[in-house]
């Protein structure tokens, strides 16, 4: 059984059960509702059940799927070093998996079906067990149908094997909505701006706001519209911390000047968020679970599957409020940060939404050259399969891993770059790479198509091959007007930043829109998932299989 096999019957039956039932499943006695949020647990010994339910956001209850009763699932607490035997039961009426996003371990135990297991059957269950190799802040999610859209994941926590732990808050953010997310994919594929519910209007350029006539007329001729920040927005969404809605929000406690440590997970399907909390710097101290040199800034975005942890030193006895705005501005999660319990922060008002520029459409080129020619132009990208699911190839594409992301240049304070990223320890493979892989990341906004190098999941039919100990550098070229967040499972690599050495260790990175990225990487053994992290973005081709093989068995290109 392959991979697109799968996934295809897995989201054909969701979808079908999905549109029989509406905005989920009924409420009723037989359905829980669940805790928001779970309890942590610890030991070598675990056990996850998933269930289905409700989740109460804002006092309005929406359809879940949950772990050990809760949305987010338990907080699992770890120590580096230790052996973890992981049981996973499944008492959904469909096939479930639990991935262990950001850990290095055997690919047999990563968790994704039709790669590296079969999947776990309704009513059965599956047990994990690898070692505890590394620290930091980590998290855990299905990889089986829409189930991660619908709120089983948890975060993970993982000690190092040396020190003492300190005062520290996990904040998970995600976002939910009230109707299955087979219905937002099925809007999606009908009007790919479904959601883009701040379109240009007529009365806004009479009122000088947006783009001037001139530019508004040169993005219709490219049918393309520069307000695409999110296909999936606040219109259908509820954006949440550690399961706790907008109006409700999510309280923690500090003590006035001592230190805090905050670990971010962005757990979304589909959002980016921009964190901040007015009034307080940012000091970023771990990205993707690895120790960084402490760099102070006072906003940062976090892309799905990204983490960041946080060191924050209140002063006063006030309370602070945690903003995670959404890339498009269409809605907040918060949370309270306050010296008392029943403190209440005051919350700022969404910002004015971004705007896209020909930056974004990677075609930043001078005055009087022709868009139009250069909009599909295959010879610049030989390896892409040109067809209707690709409707721009970037004509200039350029390194933006020095951009702080859409909408947050200019703002007059600082603003988190991965160029600020420097690793507090250096890599642990210094060779050269002795060959590049270019990958393109391709789609088509009108028909809500994505995929790699113009070929989805299940038209790739050959995975993207590497040797097994080999130094390879992989760059990617968004060749769309959107950013994605590409996460290459059981792996940590080197990003290519000009920080030599240092240069900061992550599993998931973001490609700016019409920007590239690269990152250097050393393969482990196995079969393991690369992907984008916008969850529709995947479901709908955006992934391949990286397969890592012994040098004698594997034909590859050199550089």
């Amino acid at each position: 059984m392959t991979l697109s096999d799968l996934d295809r019957r897995t989201l054909l039956r969701a979808t079908g059960a999905a549109m029989l039932l509406g905005a989920g499943w009924p409420a009723g006695a037989s359905q829980p509702l669940f805790a928001q949020g779970g309890a942590a647990l610890s030991g070598e010994e675990i056990t996850l059940t998933l269930s289905k339910g409700h989740l109460p956001i804002d006092g309005k209850p929406a359809a879940a799927i949950a772990i050990n009763g809760s949305v987010p699932g338990p907080t699992l607490r770890l120590k580096q070093g230790q052996q973890l035997r992981l049981t996973v039961i499944n008492e959904l009426d469909e096939d479930a998996s639990l991935h262990w996003h950001g850990l290095l371990l055997p690919f047999q135990m990563d968790g994704v079906p039709g790669v590296s297991f079969p999947g776990i059957p309704p009513r059965g269950r599956f047990t994990y067990e690898f070692p505890v190799t590394q620290s930091g802040t980590y998290w855990y999610h299905s990889h089986s149908g829409f189930q991660e859209l619908m709120g089983a994941y948890g975060a993970i926590v993982i000690e190092p094997a040396e020190g003492m732990p300190a005062a520290e808050q996990v904040l998970v953010l995600s976002d939910h909505a009230f109707v299955h997310p087979a219905h937002i994919l099925h809007n999606l594929k009908q009007d790919s701006d479904y959601y883009n519910r701040q379109p240009s209007t007529l009365q806004g350029l009479l009122q000088g706001q947006g783009k001037p006539l001139a530019e508004r007329l040169g993005w219709a001729k490219m049918r393309m519209d520069p307000g695409d920040i999110s296909d999936v927005s606040g219109a259908v969404l509820r954006y949440l911390v550690n399961g706790h809605g907008p109006q409700e929000g999510w309280n923690a406690l500090f003590t006035p000047g001592q230190p805090l440590r905050l670990r971010v997970i962005n757990a979304a399907g589909m959002s980016f968020f921009n964190l901040r909390i007015p009034g307080l710097p940012l000091e970023v101290i771990a990205a993707d679970g690895q120790d960084v040199r402490p760099v102070s800034v006072d906003e940062l975005q976090i892309g799905p599957g990204e983490t960041y942890d946080l060191r924050v030193t209140p002063p006063d006895s006030r309370a602070y409020a945690f903003v995670a705005e959404s890339a498009d501005r269409s809605g907040m999660a918060r949370a309270t940060l306050a010296p008392a319990a029943g403190m209440k922060a005051e919350f700022p008002p969404l910002r004015p939404r971004p705007l896209l520029t020909m930056k974004d459409m990677g075609m930043d080129m001078p005055k009087g050259s022709s868009m139009k020619m250069t909009m599909r132009d295959g010879s610049l990208a030989p390896q892409v399969a040109m067809g209707p699911g690709v409707d721009m190839i970037s004509a200039m594409p350029m390194d933006r891993t020095g951009d702080p992301g859409v909408g947050l240049d200019g703002l007059g304070h600082r603003v988190l770059t991965y160029h600020d990223l420097l690793a507090l320890n250096p890599m642990p493979d210094t060779r050269a790479p002795e060959r590049e892989v270019e990958v393109h990341l391709t789609g088509s906004m009108e028909r809500y198509m994505w995929s790699m190098d113009g070929k989805t999941m299940r038209s790739a039919h050959d995975p993207l091959p590497f040797r097994t100990g080999e130094r390879v550098r992989v760059t990617l070229v968004n060749d769309t007007m959107m950013a994605h967040p590409i996460h290459l499972h059981g792996h940590l690599f080197d990003l290519v930043t000009g920080q030599g050495l240092h240069a900061p260790r992550k599993h998931t990175v973001t490609v700016q829109p019409g920007g590239k990225a690269s990152f250097d990487v050393t393969p482990e053994p196995g079969d393991w998932a690369f992907h984008c992290h916008l969850f529709l973005h995947m479901a709908m081709g955006m992934m391949r299989v990286a397969q890592v093989r012994p040098a004698k068995d594997m034909q590859v290109h050199p550089a």
